[in-house]
């Protein structure tokens, strides 16, 4: 787990922190409005609670970026319910979208492959939205591959799956 904070160039990754759930929830807003053609839906979810939860989940982890004081990026993870202890699962990565094409998300993708490395991990999987051309080219590009033990969901989403690098 990354304690302290590591910087590359001016860009900080460090865990977020549950005060910062309110400006977690405004990128994570912003990031996924792009992909939706009408607008993020709303449909009644406390964002700024449930990131607040994921920044305290014992058993999860959160992971921001920060650029010149400012939120660039976030992504959060954990092993989910039922799934091997050697498995991650990457329930949400974004970058805010002012910041695109910046090497933030290069970084904090990076960062997580490192402690998904350090924790024992081999596996990592999403989903990724089937309208997020842009995400699933990104995850393409770092070597995602379609999950084999899930094929394309009825449900707009895309099951990726990632083989974490060993020493």
């Amino acid at each position: 787990m990354i304690e302290s904070h590591r910087t590359v160039d001016s860009l900080v990754i460090r865990t977020a922190l549950a005060a910062e759930a309110a400006d977690i929830a405004a990128l994570h807003l912003r990031a996924r409005s792009t992909y939706y053609p009408d607008g993020f839906p709303e449909d009644g979810t406390d964002w700024p609670a449930r990131w607040r939860e994921a920044v305290e989940h014992p058993d999860g982890q959160v992971l921001c970026a920060v650029r010149d004081g400012h939120l660039a990026g976030i992504a959060s993870f954990r092993t989910p319910p039922g799934a091997p202890a050697d498995t991650v699962k990457l329930f949400q990565f974004h970058v805010d979208p002012g910041r695109w094409r910046a090497g933030i998300g290069t970084a904090l993708h990076t960062a997580c492959v490192e402690e998904w490395r350090a924790n024992g991990r081999r596996t990592a999987v999403l989903e990724v939205h089937a309208d997020n051309r842009r995400a699933q080219a990104f995850y393409t590009r770092r070597g995602w591959t379609p999950d084999p033990g899930h094929p394309p969901a009825e449900d707009d989403h895309l099951h990726l799956c990632f083989a974490v690098p060993g020493e």
